[in-house]
């Protein structure tokens, strides 16, 4: 008699479960890295998992634990898995939309599906709008796309400068009822293959759907395909046929723009538009909840009033991945990230600026390309002004100099816990100078919509 499972979904899972069993497809297999800290070395690789649902977890296995399944884990196959633990994700670094990510150890259980039916899992998609992707650029989080495809470029080979390998890359255009275009680009197999069908069917405008693209700041915004990128062409979803709809309605015969053409070159790294969204500083410290569900985004105009001297400023980084480094054994600095020594390393900003407009103020974190705008010099530069003068009487000059000029600052809220309390985070996106002609015309629409409100 046939033994029968009770397969829990995903998304029924959490860290205070007891026994559970979950029939996965794995729909990504990282690579075997290896890493070294204070504890030793070690190696570590994951998993994407995926059930029926759709529902997705990210398994992660270290050194035994690694070396044991990392053979057994086969792309597109599907697993019975047991006895893991699950933990809250990192959500800086999730690649799946789970609140929770789950650790395999070399107790755990992985047996393949041999002689049951099996499943494709559904693809679920939680889709930006084009004209909302500007927070997303240059940040780790990976966004799901829906558009009507507008052209298809022939097939480019493009050497990589990290390994000289040549690979095959297809850029194409999609628009969406915001009116916005933007550009995709397609890599490797998802440039020959679908690429091709796109290509092969661009004069029938098909509209396509792509899972996990990553939003870069080539001409204002761009997007990447990456390799757990899920393109589906034509998907019969309610989206795609409101999508449709809209196109052969009216959209084929409306006036498009390219998303990166409204991003100016001072704005690019984070904004869509600086006037979008505006609102003041009170409006966001007043709101304690705000962000609690989601990351939300604002755009401010505000004056940085105070930069304190004495903080920790920035980070040793690796020349070549920007992640923090640590001094080696003997000499240079050892890069978690590449897994290798360096005799040396850059600067980076990580700091915190005091902020204030007419409402009030607050304090902000501040990144490195945008710090960068914000003080008028590199991290390098400035610790070189710290050093060079006994007093640091240039160095706090020049914290000076970055006071009390105004900037649009394009900003996400989301909450932290600090010595068990929760406040707000509030991070600066994108940094742009204050175009007053604009400024004014903003102004001048916003004084007409009060006399029509009234």
């Amino acid at each position: 008699m046939a033994m029968t499972r009770r397969i829990h979904p995903l998304v029924s899972l959490n860290p205070y479960q007891g026994n559970w069993t979950i029939k996965v497809r794995v729909t990504s297999k990282g690579n075997m890295r290896t890493y070294k800290n204070a504890r030793g070395e070690g190696c570590v690789f994951n998993v994407e998992l995926t059930d029926e649902d759709g529902t997705q977890i990210q398994a992660t296995m270290f050194n035994e634990a690694a070396r044991k399944f990392f053979d057994k884990f086969q792309m597109g196959k599907v697993y019975y898995i047991s006895k893991g633990t699950l933990k809250v994700a990192n959500k800086q670094f999730k690649t799946v939309q789970n609140d929770y990510e789950m650790t395999l150890n070399e107790n755990s259980q992985v047996e393949e599906v041999n002689n049951e039916p099996t499943f494709i899992p559904e693809t679920k998609f939680n889709f930006v709008p084009i004209d909302e992707l500007g927070p997303y650029v240059n940040g780790r989080e990976l966004v799901d796309v829906i558009g009507v495809v507008q052209s298809v470029s022939p097939t480019m080979s493009i050497r990589r400068k990290i390994n000289n390998e040549t690979v095959p890359k297809r850029d194409i255009t999609v628009a969406d009822e915001t009116k916005k275009t933007v550009v995709v680009s397609l890599w490797g197999d998802h440039a020959t293959n679908v690429g091709q069908e796109l290509l092969d069917m661009s004069d029938k405008s098909p509209v396509v759907a792509i899972k996990s693209l990553k939003v870069g700041d080539f001409q204002g915004l761009s997007l990447s395909a990456v390799s757990k990128s899920i393109v589906v062409v034509n998907p019969e979803t309610p989206e795609a046929k409101k999508l449709r709809s809209w196109y052969d309605s009216e959209g084929k015969d409306t006036s498009l723009a390219a998303i990166g053409s409204g991003l100016s070159p001072s704005s690019k790294n984070g904004a869509k538009s600086m006037y979008t969204d505006r609102v003041s500083l009170s409006h966001i410290t007043s709101n304690p909840s705000l962000g609690e569900d989601k990351p939300v985004f604002f755009c401010i105009k505000a004056y940085i009033s105070y930069i304190k001297p004495d903080q920790a400023m920035w980070y040793r980084a690796c020349k070549t991945c920007n992640k923090k480094v640590t001094e080696a054994v003997g000499s240079g600095y050892w890069c978690e990230g590449c897994q290798k020594n360096e005799e040396d390393c850059s600067l980076r900003y990580i700091m915190v600026v005091k902020v204030s407009d007419a409402s009030g103020e607050a304090y902000l974190s501040v990144f490195n390309e945008q710090a960068e705008k914000i003080i008028g010099c590199s991290a390098d530069e400035l610790n070189d002004l710290k050093s060079q003068d006994g007093d640091g009487s240039s160095y706090q000059v020049k914290l000076k100099e970055a006071t009390w000029v105004p900037h649009l600052f394009r900003v996400s809220v989301t909450p932290h816990e600090y010595n068990n309390e929760k406040k707000q985070r509030i991070t600066i996106r994108a940094v742009a100078a204050v175009d007053y002609a604009t400024e004014s015309k903003y102004l001048i629409e916003e004084i007409s919509k009060m006399k029509l409100s009234k």
